[in-house]
């Protein structure tokens, strides 16, 4: 048995710099993909148009064969007319990260209000607006990671009140309260949904490092919600795998100052692993719309001639990938998948 998948497009992807970039970029298309939408949270961040397009260069000299959509971190140095800049210059979206919550993410913001502006020449503009969709912990008001996903949606809510033509992704949705949340918006809204997040539940992470990821996996109906969205066959909700490679060491140890790295990666096995998930809930039919039209249509890009062929064969996952001093653990390492990506059409 085998499928063709058409336009196969990985709507949040982090490719990192340097040397880890060398060995991360190359797989995205290993894992079946030729449209990456990257994200912006390096060392320093992504806040210019000029250094978005200085990444994408960087990132078409590892493999020109991706398209590598680009992005911008929102930060206080952002303004107006750099929004226009960017626009001009074919940058796609601003990812908005709150502050410490996540990989890379201490210049992140602590308010909305402040970048109405932003927000008012992206929507003039046509650009999207990324949300990771936590909000700090705070034990003040029984903020955890299990609970800061909820806390966030009024955010949502509120934003795409105040600014109803702005299109706007939720990130990586971990609950059914964050699915319920953008049901009820009006076609502006958009959803990326993890591969991880289709099979881990707080078991799988608590105490295993290499699970361990923000926002974290939540409960088994929180894990039904997103796969039952998709068995639905909603169109405002797509693939985003968020992955996000570490070197073992950071995920594997932690200390009492230092916890161990948030990031699963998924990367070099991405379409076989949807592949393998969606048919384990009944969703098989819905790959396509899931990994390429859902997501391509939201984000207004045209059709393309690309395809992938799976053929259904058990293969077993890499125990881990390495290029000269950088080294990263994939997802379900020494595993098992059914789905083995073939050719290109």
């Amino acid at each position: 048995m085998s499928i063709v998948v058409s336009s196969p497009s990985d709507f949040h992807v982090h490719l990192r710099q340097g040397e880890m970039s060398k060995l991360v970029t190359p797989h995205v298309r290993k894992g079946g993909f030729r449209t990456a939408y990257v994200m912006p949270n390096l060392k320093p961040p992504i806040t210019t148009t000029d250094m978005a397009l200085e990444y994408k260069k960087s990132l078409e000299a590892i493999d020109p064969n991706v398209e590598y959509l680009m992005t911008l971190y929102l930060s206080p140095e952002l303004t107006p007319q750099e929004i226009r800049k960017a626009s001009k210059a074919g940058i796609v979206g601003v990812k908005s990260y709150p502050r410490g919550v996540t990989t890379n993410s201490d210049g992140g913001i602590e308010s909305y209000e402040v970048y109405y502006p932003i927000f008012e020449a992206m929507e003039q503009e046509n650009m999207v607006l990324n949300l990771h969709g936590e909000i700090p912990s705070d034990p003040s008001t029984n903020t955890c990671v299990l609970n800061a996903e909820p806390q966030f949606l009024p955010h949502l809510k509120n934003l795409h009140a105040r600014f109803p033509k702005l299109r706007i992704v939720l990130e990586h949705a971990t609950t059914r309260a964050a699915v319920d949340a953008v049901k009820a918006c009006g076609d502006t809204v958009g959803c990326t949904i993890t591969a991880h997040h289709l099979e881990l539940t707080v078991d799988d992470w608590a105490g295993q490092g290499f699970n361990f990821c923000k926002p974290v996996a939540k409960y088994p109906d929180d894990r039904q919600a997103l796969r039952d969205v998709i068995r639905e066959g909603h169109p405002r909700f797509f693939l985003g795998s968020d992955s996000a490679p570490h070197p073992p060491s950071n995920k594997s140890t932690s200390s009492p100052s230092q916890p161990c790295a948030a990031g699963v990666y998924t990367s070099p096995i991405l379409l076989p692993l949807v592949a393998d998930l969606l048919e384990s809930f009944g969703a098989l039919d819905k790959l396509e719309s899931f990994v390429s039209t859902n997501g391509r249509q939201f984000y207004g890009l045209p059709s393309s001639p690309t395809s992938v062929r799976l053929t259904r064969r058990v293969i077993q996952v890499a125990e881990i990938f390495e290029l000269d001093s950088q080294s990263v653990v994939p997802f379900r390492a020494g595993k098992s998948l059914n789905w083995e990506l073939s050719e290109s059409e």
